[in-house]
């Protein structure tokens, strides 16, 4: 008799500047995990091409495209410039 395996995934970890889009190079921003038990990373633009796909073969996406539209405000001093 086989005795009884679990599993469980950990937490993606943050992307961060050294991961790269495995399309084009550029920083990866999106990490997709597959049923195959491979994973592919994505800039933004190849992320969103291929979201569709992606979603068929995939068992997570993590997705970090947010982090491209946040704002830094501008310190007061620098706006009257």
């Amino acid at each position: 008799m086989r005795p009884q395996v679990t599993t469980a995934l950990a937490p993606s970890s943050t992307l961060s500047a050294a991961d790269r889009c495995d399309r084009c190079g550029a920083q990866a921003y999106v990490r997709v995990t597959l049923t195959s038990g491979g994973e592919l990373l994505f800039c933004a633009h190849h992320g969103r091409e291929h979201s569709e796909k992606l979603r068929d073969i995939a068992i997570t996406i993590h997705d970090e495209t947010g982090r491209l539209e946040a704002v830094t405000p501008v310190p007061a001093a620098e706006e009257e410039r």
